[in-house]
């Protein structure tokens, strides 16, 4: 479509299209929505984290003149970096994981001989907006909520470093010609997710005055024009109150029937609802759109619904908008009878003229006093789910008469153990014992000349 297009047809046209609920099409005909703005509030990005390997120990002897029998002296190898995230005030937006999707620490250094230990790797921190939550993309658990100011969380562990040969010296085995090769570190792929931090959010459909609202009662300067979806990011303001404290207003994208199934702008912006604590449901009761504002109350709560349980239960005030404007009073006295029965708070408020809006503003300050700050993970989940796989855990399958043992804990072992050293081998066979994999092997039937795979190796089974 033309950018050129007169204005009142095009408005015509997205009324229109609003009511096929083809409004993905009206999203991209919309002379004003460039790519660019769209582009400015990344919200939800999936990203690629990955610690440092740890470093390899080493397995050295001391070779000294005139020092006999001066024994293994490999150092350890560096601790692999860690993975961490941290709020930075500074920051508002995901847009710098746009482009950039994968992260890495830096990998620890391997040890060496005169029991030189290896260095550890650079730990890597990566800044995220305040109220950012970071799940597994895989289990889609939620790992850490960072919406703490300074906050900062360890998501993924470095890679242990490997120890020198120094370490497994005894009394019968004293030139040990192996050590262990550093842990590799984990990586994972993780979903950012951004959730506004504010204390009032402002519902309501497309047009209806939410942005003229937060213009008026905050420095905020959000696009306002006389079209539906003028608002295509959310735009957040600072109410200045009487008493010097003041609240945050979060001005949410216009969330339209079928929100919660993806149609329209509003599932992109349904989460920065769930932080705030009050909500202000804006109807449009001066009749010049044709809407049945009663319909819409229930329209937009039903999504409220679909997405969240607990969003659905959050408290609301009814503000009946445009009443300098209005053309029927019988629709502002249904909009009265809607808050009767559901038993809500209801403002009539003209936010273009102002008449009603100190009011307004004047009881939600008086409500935010009493309401608590919304945590958005649920207790029982909080904090019960780490990125960091289990170290030591093995299993063992039989395929084909083939004993097959794998697991982290397996590639630990065999990344510190030398196949061509007797000594390396006993060690492996003690290993084993003790890990309690014999036992089971034996349970499993491993009898003398089967196939055993470990890890990577095939070795052959002796009693």
């Amino acid at each position: 479509m033309s950018h050129k297009l007169n204005r009142k047809k095009l408005k015509c046209k997205i009324q229109k299209m609003i009511e096929n609920n083809k409004i993905k099409e009206t999203f991209n005909q919309c002379p004003l929505m460039s790519q660019k703005e769209i582009d400015m509030f990344t919200d939800y990005t999936k990203i690629i984290i990955k610690s440092g390997d740890g470093g390899n120990g080493a397995a050295t002897f001391r070779r000294e003149k005139y020092v006999a029998a001066g024994g293994p002296d490999g150092g350890d190898g560096g601790n692999g970096g860690n993975v961490y995230f941290q709020v930075d005030k500074d920051k508002n937006t995901l847009i710098d994981f746009r482009y950039n999707r994968k992260f890495k620490a830096k990998n620890g250094e391997n040890g060496s001989g005169n029991h030189c230990n290896g260095k550890y790797g650079e730990d890597l921190y990566i800044k995220v907006p305040i109220g950012t939550v970071i799940k597994d993309a895989e289990t889609r658990k939620v790992v850490a909520d960072l919406s703490n100011p300074n906050q900062t969380e360890l998501i993924l562990k470095g890679g242990r470093g490997g120890r020198g040969n120094s370490h497994f010296a005894t009394s019968t085995r004293q030139a040990p010609r192996f050590s262990e090769d550093g842990e590799k570190g984990e990586e994972k792929e993780i979903i950012l997710e951004l959730k506004l931090l504010a204390d009032v959010g402002l519902l309501g459909f497309p047009n209806v005055g939410k942005s003229t609202f937060l213009s008026v009662v905050t420095d905020a300067n959000p696009k306002i024009a006389n079209y539906h979806f003028t608002t295509i990011v959310p735009n957040l303001g600072v109410v200045k109150t009487k008493d010097g404290n003041g609240f945050v207003i979060a001005d949410i994208p216009g969330i339209i029937e079928g929100a919660s199934e993806g149609i329209g702008l509003g599932i992109q912006f349904l989460r920065h609802v769930e932080r705030t604590r009050l909500l202000l449901h804006f109807l449009d009761v001066s009749g010049q759109e044709g809407r049945n504002p009663v319909e819409d109350f229930y329209a937009i709560n039903k999504e409220l619904k679909n997405y969240s349980e607990k969003l659905s239960t959050r408290k609301q005030i009814i503000v009946a908008n445009k009443i300098d404007v209005m053309q029927d009073e019988n629709i502002l006295k249904e909009v009265e009878k809607l808050a009767k029965k559901e038993g809500l708070e209801f403002y009539k408020i003209s936010a273009a003229t102002k008449v009603g809006v100190n009011e307004l503003i004047d009881h939600v300050t008086e409500i935010l006093k009493s309401l608590p700050k919304e945590e958005l993970i649920e207790l029982e989940e909080k904090k019960v789910y780490t990125l960091e796989e289990k170290k030591d855990e093995w299993t063992i399958r039989k395929e084909d008469g083939v004993f097959i043992v794998s697991g982290r804990a397996i590639q630990r072992l065999m990344g510190r153990v030398n196949i061509e050293d007797n000594e390396s081998m006993y060690y492996l066979q003690k290993c084993l014992k003790n890990m309690g994999i014999d036992n089971k092997l034996k349970e499993m039937g491993v009898s003398e000349g089967d196939t055993v795979i470990l890890d990577d190796w095939e070795l052959e089974w002796y009693e």
